[in-house]
Parts: structure tokens; C-alpha cells; sequence
């Protein structure tokens, strides 16, 4: 019994240990940078910068369906699957916009323009640019589900409109782990407000 508790100990702190050079990883991977406007504490207003983005379209109704076919597409893409077989940075977050169809967005990173990137293999990998905007955002941790991404849609509209503030209606998922990163998850739903 004691040789257990013992081999138990040590994996859990090979565990804990792994987790926190996980998260150190994806501290460092870039993001989309934005400065928020206002904290209203259950959700924050902030302001994107304009960015580049390579992304994917797939016909579905839900996050379980596709979140992993469009990120194989796109990861695929980022690790070699182009015209120069070149490896690309991956960035933070993952996101999904979700309406009738899902369109899963990785940011391109900020030392690369259009011009250099190389041509994906994958005829559904395109290449968008998005201007500034506003968006309303909402966190939540732990596992990302439809129904998580769900409630959290439900808890960011009615927080808006009990504030009066006016948004577009199309809402997207962001993820900001690896699947492996079990601890400190950050997931988020955000909606572009009306100007």
C-alpha cells in the first residue's frame, strides 16, 4: 500500500510539474492583442488591433463536430502542409465563429504579411484580414463543450442587454489551451458590438 501512495505521489507531481511548463509554453505564444475598454466584471468590453488570418469553413451545427477537423486543416497548414513545406508559429487563441456554418480562425503571426505567406495544400485554407474592432467578451475554465459554449452565449446577451449595449448577434468561441493543458483553461465567448 504504501509503494502506491508513494508511485501515486510522484505522478502527480510529474503531473503538476508538466502543467506548469505547459502553461509557461503557451504563456508565450502570441496573440491577438487588444486593450480592454471597460471591466464590467461578469464581462469586459475591448478594443482588437487589426490582424491577419488564415481560416477554414465547415457546414455544422456544433463545436463537437468540427473543432477538430478545422483544426487539423489549419494546424496542418502551420506545421508544413503548404507549396514550401515551411513551418509557421502557432498563435492564441483558437477561434471559432459559430453561426449556421463554423469558420475556425488562426491569427497569422504579426512578423508575416499575405505576400509571405505560402500557399496551402489544402484548397480550404484561405487568408483574411480583419480590421480593428469592439467586441464584448466573457471567460470561463475548464473543458469547452457545446453546451459550455452555450451558456456562456446565453450569460454574455443577457449581460448586454441588461446594460443596453447593442452587438452584432454573431458570437464565436475562443480557446487558448492545448488540449493537453489541463489546469487554468481559458475559454471565451465574444460578440462584435454595434458602433
Amino acid at each position: 500500500m504504501r509503494t502506491f501512495a508513494i508511485v501515486m505521489l510522484i505522478l502527480g507531481v510529474l503531473f503538476l510539474v508538466s502543467q506548469i511548463l505547459i502553461k509557461r509554453s503557451t504563456n508565450k505564444t502570441e496573440g491577438h492583442s487588444y486593450t480592454v475598454v471597460k471591466d464590467y466584471g461578469e464581462f469586459e468590453v475591448r478594443k482588437y488591433e487589426p490582424a491577419l488570418f488564415s481560416y477554414t469553413v465547415m457546414a455544422s451545427d456544433s463545436y463537437k463536430n468540427v473543432s477538430g477537423k478545422g483544426f487539423r486543416r489549419l494546424a496542418g497548414y502551420i506545421f508544413g502542409d503548404n507549396d514550401k513545406n515551411q513551418k509557421i508559429a502557432m498563435t492564441t487563441p483558437v477561434a471559432m465563429d459559430m453561426s449556421d456554418s463554423i469558420t475556425m480562425k488562426f491569427k497569422v503571426p504579426s512578423d508575416l504579411d499575405l505576400e509571405d505567406l505560402p500557399k496551402p495544400n489544402n484548397s480550404t485554407v484561405r487568408f483574411a484580414k480583419e480590421e480593428e474592432k469592439i467586441v464584448a467578451a466573457i471567460r470561463f475554465s475548464g473543458k469547452s463543450t457545446d453546451k459550455q459554449i452555450s451558456k456562456y452565449t446565453d450569460k454574455l446577451k443577457k449581460a448586454l442587454d441588461d446594460k443596453g449595449l447593442a452587438y452584432t448577434g454573431n458570437f464565436s468561441y475562443l480557446g487558448y489551451n492545448p488540449p493537453y493543458e489541463v489546469i487554468g483553461r481559458r475559454n471565451e465567448v465574444v460578440v462584435e458590438l454595434v458602433q
